[in-house]
């Protein structure tokens, strides 16, 4: 028998092998899932000897993790802003990165708040559980990603100030809104090569990428967004962090008056915030 310290360290070195960034940490949460313990408690059972259901399933997730599959999709959630969030290969995997458009959200009031591209609905749910009184849309050309975002606002108790609907961009899109945010496809084309495995062959494409450029989906928001806010409201976006100038001059040539670049805890451009359409 093996003990679950051992199979750590086994399964370390095999996904090591395969080029896993930090194989530790994952063989921690895998084994973990498997035992269907906190991932925290995973030191308390190092010394013991794990079941041989328990060594198969831990063995089966190593494997698939060794050829690249997240382990958010192996475990089936994702840690984001302080929740778990259930998490499929249909829908974009939540990065920290993404915590500082949060922030940024939270340090203004709103009471509407549109989510385009919603995908596992991450940000509106986080923002609706951390403003009780207000309310929001997300929309999301996938119907997978409508499904997982739906359910994502049920497990955390916002599904009443939730409306999820299928949608390209603003075309079922409805009244104003006092924030419209996006975390859109901005990888360029070329860039999908470029990326890591996890990202170019176990997530959507089309929440990665455009097909294009890159700043599609910018154009279309900074061109629409104007005719769904509020006289006072914002427009926040998230970026690639090579995409500061051309975000900014996109909105900026469609007319909005203030347009600010805000940094990631790396000190990197993440998140264009427009205000005041013309």
């Amino acid at each position: 028998m093996t003990t679950a310290a051992e199979a750590m360290a086994s399964a370390a070195a095999r996904l090591r092998a395969a080029g896993v960034p930090d194989p530790a940490r994952d063989a921690r949460l895998l084994l973990a899932h498997a035992a269907s313990v906190d991932a925290a408690r995973v030191t308390l059972i190092a010394p013991e000897e794990i079941a041989p259901e328990i060594a198969e399933r831990f063995d089966h997730l190593v494997s698939l993790r060794a050829v690249r599959v997240p382990v958010s999709q192996l475990v089936g959630r994702r840690a984001f802003y302080g929740r778990d969030f259930r998490i499929t290969r249909e829908v974009l995997d939540p990065r920290p990165e993404t915590e500082t458009l949060i922030d940024l959200a939270l340090s203004a009031p709103f009471e509407r708040v549109l989510d385009l591209g919603t995908g596992s609905g991450c940000i509106l749910v986080t923002l609706l559980a951390e403003r009780t009184d207000a309310s929001g849309v997300g929309v999301d050309l996938s119907e997978t990603a409508c499904l997982q975002a739906s359910a994502n606002a049920v497990l955390h108790g916002v599904a009443g100030r939730a409306e999820i609907l299928q949608s390209d961009w603003f075309d079922k899109v409805e009244g104003r809104f006092d924030l419209i945010v996006s975390n859109p496809p901005y990888l360029a084309a070329p860039e999908m090569q470029e990326v890591a495995p996890e990202l170019r062959d176990h997530e959507p494409e089309m929440a990665l990428t455009d097909g294009l450029d890159g700043l599609s989906a910018y154009r279309t928001i900074a061109a629409e967004a104007q005719g769904f806010l509020t006289a006072e409201g914002r427009v926040l976006v998230e970026i690639g962090w090579t995409q500061g100038d051309a975000v900014c001059a996109i909105f900026r040539d469609a007319g909005w008056g203030s347009v600010t670049l805000a940094h990631d805890l790396d000190g990197r451009p993440r998140v264009v915030c427009a205000q005041k359409p013309a």
